[in-house]
């Protein structure tokens, strides 16, 4: 079991309140995803939960078991960090059996728990070698690997990609995914990408100064967000959010239209502008658009390849259906 509820917890340093009291609950085998820019209390949060910081208020608990002074080898999780932390002398079998030599777990168990860890891996070709032998994406397998020995209620992620490149994160967050369908484990990751977040969670977790901005499924921050600043933060490219007279007519202070819900056209539109840059990525194409007469600059996003060049006069017309119109306070009104 992994169902994890934060009760009016809060952090803080000195007189600096970093995480004011929040409610959360986490339910047991769900994927959650804490996202929000640097500085938000993303990482601090879950090293609460860890037991790795004192909290200043509240009550967390494990499977109904108040854990707040619990210290973290007996809470029943276990923790994966951006460094992978790997001993280099010994080998990827002698790692991820370290916290189980630790522990003074027998042998014969050690042995089973290693072997079916590294066979869900990838790793059973590479337990005898060391970690300098190795890629980053297999490193940080080992790392994991490591974690899935102990058996947790719980994983804890703490950006563990943010050291690979491109293509190995995009190859390590399948994994992670996969073997959260294997494994059914809950698992709380953390991340400034909400790529990954969009794409791994089952639950979105979206802060911002320590508050908590909204709770959901990827689709419903993402069709539905609550507020502006979730509405400017999910999404890539993010929503085109709009003040002025132009929301004015709407009846609102701000509205929102997702770059792919603004058709183009060479003649005729509601906004007139002109093409700065356009990034053209095969299966879609980017056009950032200048001078349409609003406030901001429009990004704009159309399928597949469109020969447009900087500098072409272009009308954009936005799908109203689709339209995320915002009051004074920045709170969604439709």
């Amino acid at each position: 079991m992994g169902r994890i509820t934060l009760d009016k917890v809060a952090k803080r340093f000195g007189e600096v309140e970093v995480i004011p009291p929040l409610d959360l609950t986490i339910e047991d085998g769900e994927f959650v995803v804490f996202v929000g820019p640097s500085g938000c209390g993303k990482s601090t949060l879950l090293r609460l939960i860890a037991g790795l910081e004192d909290v200043s208020g509240g009550e967390i608990r494990i499977d109904g078991q108040n854990a707040t002074e619990m210290p973290p080898a007996k809470r029943g999780l276990a923790m994966v960090f951006q460094s992978y932390a790997l001993y280099p002398h010994m080998t990827v079998r002698k790692n991820i059996a370290f916290p189980l030599k630790m522990a003074g777990m027998p042998e014969e168990e050690q042995k089973r728990r290693i072997d079916n860890a590294a066979k869900i891996l990838n790793l059973t070709d590479y337990i005898d070698r060391r970690p300098g032998q190795l890629s980053g994406g297999q490193r940080q397998r080992v790392a994991i690997g490591r974690a899935i020995v102990r058996e947790p209620a719980a994983f804890l992620f703490d950006e563990p990609l943010s050291n690979l490149d491109a293509a190995l994160r995009v190859g390590m967050r399948l994994e992670i995914t996969e073997l959260h369908s294997r494994l059914k484990t809950t698992m709380i990751y953390v991340t400034h990408d909400q790529v990954e977040a969009m794409t791994m969670a089952d639950k979105i977790v979206v802060l911002r100064a320590g508050h908590i901005e909204q709770v959901g499924s990827p689709l419903e921050l993402y069709r539905t967000p609550r507020n502006v600043f979730v509405a400017g933060f999910i999404g890539s490219p993010k929503m085109n959010l709009i003040e002025g007279g132009e929301a004015g007519k709407h009846g609102c202070k701000t509205i929102g239209i997702r770059p792919e819900h603004i058709s183009v056209s060479p003649t005729e539109g509601m906004w007139k502008g002109r093409v700065g840059v356009s990034e053209h990525l095969g299966s879609d194409t980017f056009f950032y658009v200048h001078e349409t007469g609003l406030r901001e600059d429009m990004t704009v996003r159309v399928s597949g390849e469109v020969e447009m060049k900087s500098g072409d006069t272009v009308y954009l017309t936005p799908d109203m259906d689709k339209l995320h119109r915002f009051d004074d306070a920045g709170l969604r009104l439709s």
